[in-house]
């Protein structure tokens, strides 16, 4: 489903991503984990089209993301992304904030958005915040607010960038919860995580990178109950899996 070739990415001199060859296949998990600065979320933001490359390609659904004539928005309406910072509008109720996307970009009625936006509220368990604000729920609420208006697109995969590096430590776990959901419903899913223990029970498969490479890959139990490469060994030593 997503394919990508030979990646590269750089900020001026700075080289961010160096060669990048990935596959994930339609309803996998795959984490991404490492030191800050590796790459991690800068190989979601080209995915998404929201940062430009260099070199490379990246297949999404048969659609290569970076051609010329790709039509970006059409692209992210088949790809959710949640990132760090939830980003919701605080003079509009918990309901009309998810319903906004279905009815100005997808062209639903306002009707139909709404209840688009209401079933999936209640499918991340906020069914009874509806005609709340934003600023009424928790750290951990607002950013499943933030994965159901990304639901409400229907996407065919999500992104997820560090999505519970903002939340006080009590409320990742009612976020970690609905990725798991969404995992057990056989949502295509990356997932740039801290989260080793997430990491380790979701995903089919992790990636480990390092210094914008993906220096090892494999099925999750196996990357971290016997890591080959002595960066992961290394990082692993000083994280808490």
């Amino acid at each position: 489903m997503i394919k990508i070739t030979n990646l590269h990415k750089q900020y001026g001199e700075l080289k961010v991503l160096k060669g990048i060859d990935l596959e994930v296949p339609k309803g996998e998990v795959l984490s991404v984990i490492g030191s800050s600065g590796s790459g991690k979320s800068t190989l979601l933001y080209c995915i998404n089209g929201l940062e430009p490359i260099q070199k490379g390609q990246i297949i999404v659904d048969d659609i290569d993301v970076h051609a010329s004539d790709t039509n970006l928005n059409s692209v992210r309406q088949n790809m959710g992304m949640v990132f760090q910072q939830w980003n919701s509008f605080p003079h509009l109720t918990v309901l009309e904030n998810v319903a906004l996307a279905p009815k100005i970009v997808s062209k639903h009625s306002k009707s139909e958005a709404l209840e688009i936006a209401e079933k999936q509220l209640r499918h991340v368990g906020l069914g009874d915040k509806l005609s709340q604000y934003p600023s009424a729920l928790s750290g951990g609420q607002q950013q499943r607010l933030a994965i159901a208006r990304a639901l409400a697109m229907e996407p065919k995969c999500m992104l997820f960038d560090e999505a519970t590096s903002a939340l006080d430590p009590e409320l990742v776990g009612e976020v970690l919860d609905t990725i798991r959901l969404l995992a057990d419903e056989g949502m295509t899913m990356i997932c740039v995580t801290h989260e080793m223990g997430f990491a380790r029970e979701v995903s089919d498969r992790v990636a480990f990178f390092h210094e914008g490479k993906i220096e090892e890959i494999n099925q999750a139990e196996k990357l971290f109950g016997s890591p080959k490469s002595k960066y992961l060994q290394k990082f692993l030593s000083k994280v808490k899996t």
